[in-house]
């Protein structure tokens, strides 16, 4: 059998790369452009990819074609309808990234909060070694706990950021963008009072049509002065210039954003050229990308080879 996977580079140097080889023999690219990609994959049976999009001209002319394998949770790069009527599955992975970007959420806003750089440099400049007292309370800076922490987003990772923040002794509240989501132990706030009283407001949300842009600039004025606001979820739904304009205004405290409505992000991206940077802590759409939740990942990709090639093999010898 032969297998191709289209884009190695997006998840890394991980142990387990290479147990597709135990299915076939197997291609490896680290990344593939548009006009590349049917070349690549025209004598495949079965395709790995994360972000490379297979178009409906893609599919049709890949008569081999027999399995599509998503290195992710999203599958909205692949023509599904396409795929259905070749009879060829499009399999994701899902819920491999939970603890990884539970603790990506936290490292964002503990940075965010205590600003540990900044006492780190005070330390290693000599201006500790300076001092007249045994402590320096430089900016200042906030516990969590007795905070009102709010959700949006209250899936696998929505809810284990839940307990970390219980945990760290904050009130967890949520809003649901969908209002079908009522049965959860916290309590449910309507979105009025949810950013006027929460001190973090944490996003693990997919992008719909729901969250699409639902931070936006009226909504940011609505909430604290002294709140932080989280991103980890997807890209479009916090209005970037939106945020960038109520950091540089002081509508919020500050914002941690791990992902963009542009990856990777554009040079003229609004939260890059903010005059207030200390207010904002941006990553490169990293916290998913643990060790373990990327060799995790891996796992699930060959799980879902496995299991095509048993359904495969029980129709053939019915």
């Amino acid at each position: 059998m032969e297998l191709v996977f289209l884009d190695t580079k997006t998840i890394g140097d991980i142990p387990n790369l290479n147990l597709l080889e135990k299915f076939g023999r197997v291609t490896y690219y680290e990344t593939t452009q548009p006009d590349q990609t049917l070349g690549r994959i025209r004598d495949a049976d079965v395709v790995v990819s994360n972000k490379v999009v297979l178009d409906k001209a893609i599919i049709e002319q890949s008569p081999k074609l027999k399995l599509i394998c998503i290195a992710a949770t999203g599958t909205n790069n692949v023509d599904k309808e396409a795929a259905e009527k070749r009879g060829i599955p499009v399999k994701n992975a899902m819920d491999y990234s939970t603890q990884s970007v539970t603790q990506g959420t936290f490292a964002i806003l503990l940075h965010l909060l205590v600003n540990v750089p900044y006492f780190d440099h005070y330390v290693k400049d000599g201006e500790y070694a300076k001092t007249d007292i045994f402590t320096h309370f430089g900016p200042g800076f906030w516990e969590l706990a007795g905070k009102r922490f709010g959700i949006v987003g209250l899936g696998n990772i929505g809810r284990q950021v839940a307990k970390i923040a219980y945990a760290f002794g904050c009130e967890v509240v949520y809003y649901s963008t969908s209002g079908q989501n009522t049965q959860q132990p916290y309590l449910r706030l309507e979105l009025d009072e949810f950013l006027r009283t929460c001190d973090i407001v944490s996003i693990h949300a997919p992008l719909n049509e729901n969250t699409a842009n639902f931070i936006n600039y009226d909504r940011l004025v609505q909430m604290k002065k002294s709140a932080i606001l989280l991103n980890v979820g997807r890209g479009g739904i916090v209005n970037e210039a939106d945020l960038a304009r109520a950091l540089d205004e002081g509508l919020i405290a500050a914002a941690g954003i791990d992902v963009f409505t542009k990856e990777p992000i554009l040079p003229d991206n609004p939260l890059l050229h903010v005059k207030h940077k200390e207010r904002l802590a941006l990553t490169p759409h990293v916290t998913w990308a643990s060790i373990e939740a990327r060799t995790l990942l891996m796992e699930k990709v060959g799980q879902n080879i496995e299991a095509f090639l048993k359904t495969e093999s029980s129709l053939a010898n019915a």
